[in-house]
């Protein structure tokens, strides 16, 4: 196996849910992989536009919350492999994690919202144990403690901008650093998902897109470093599968069901998107749920109904589906 490195940017911040937590101490073995990342017990959400039929309560409200809080650099150093593992013979596949696609790759995009990331200093009396979310009428702000440092994602617009209209994530801000950077927050879903080799670009057997180069969540559902090991689980099991059932012909349908899979994650998170977005009301708002109304309509088209899935997973292998 060979590892090649790429230069996108890591996200400063990232919360990670139990459940993600214990899915990637499983896949890598490791129980110690949080150690020390700092902990969140509760969120406390203000979302919605007064006078929204969609949300008669826009008030902040607190809710328990088990995760952590931990840069992605960090957590891709954590899982870096040993020299010793990541070298060896090269393999006939090529696993594309990250971005640029290749060329022969379309991204299809449903929406133009993108996230700046601040570091912040929080006042005093701000809980360190809360992650703080607040919608706003052109975007919206989700505030994470850190160890050494708090991190503001702006939706939607600059963190000065935003938080000059912010009726509580701003009281929790002593003082505000110059962006760091940005990354897009809309949804986006890269077609097609793997395939065989195609020229010098992709040769080998085969290549299937995992991660970032896959899919990419909007950051107000989260769960998206936890889908990308999903991902990585269903890749390996696929070309597993296929090495095994290369004599029966049985490559296409496996593709298939990798891309099927992918597709189906894709509209469940476009259809949690809309729930969040439609609960608020405005301009920002309604351009941004249009774009995820094309997406849907787009995935359930590529779907052609209710999909059929004809393997599933048993550990990290997949097995026929009995029909």
């Amino acid at each position: 196996m060979t590892i090649e490195k790429t230069k996108r940017p890591k996200v400063p911040a990232l919360l990670i849910g139990n459940a993600t937590q214990a899915l990637i101490e499983d896949v890598f073995e490791r129980k110690d992989v949080f150690r020390g990342a700092q902990r969140i017990s509760k969120r406390i959400v203000a979302w919605g536009s007064p006078g929204s039929q969609a949300s008669r309560n826009p008030q902040p409200v607190e809710v328990p919350h088990s995760a952590v809080v931990i840069p992605e650099q960090d957590l891709v150093d954590r899982l870096q492999p040993a020299e010793s593992e990541a070298h060896g013979e090269t393999t006939a596949w090529t696993i594309v994690t990250s971005r640029p696609l290749p060329k022969h790759v379309q991204d299809r995009h449903f929406g133009s919202r993108v996230a700046q990331a601040s570091a912040v200093q929080l006042k005093a009396n701000c809980a360190r144990d809360a992650c703080w979310i607040e919608s706003l009428e052109s975007g919206w702000l989700f505030l994470l403690p850190g160890l050494s440092s708090a991190w503001l994602l702006s939706v939607g617009g600059p963190a000065d901008e935003l938080l000059a209209h912010s009726r509580m994530v701003g009281a929790q801000i002593e003082s505000v650093s110059p962006t760091a950077g940005e990354f897009p927050a809309y949804p986006r879903i890269s077609d097609p998902l793997c395939g065989s080799g195609i020229g010098d670009q992709l040769g080998g057997d085969g290549w299937l897109a995992c991660g970032s180069a896959a899919m990419a969540f909007d950051p107000i559902c989260g769960d998206g470093a936890g889908n990308a090991i999903r991902e990585a689980i269903l890749a390996s099991a696929v070309i597993r599968a296929i090495a095994k059932r290369e004599e029966c012909g049985q490559r296409d349908t496996l593709f298939v069901h990798f891309r099927t899979r992918l597709l189906a994650a894709f509209l469940k998170h476009l259809a949690l998107c809309r729930h969040f977005y439609a609960a608020c009301s405005g301009e920002w708002w309604a351009a941004e749920l249009r774009r995820l109304d094309e997406g849907i309509a787009w995935c359930r088209g590529q779907l052609g109904g209710e999909p059929k899935f004809r393997y599933r997973l048993r550990g990290f292998e997949l097995e026929p589906v009995a029909e």
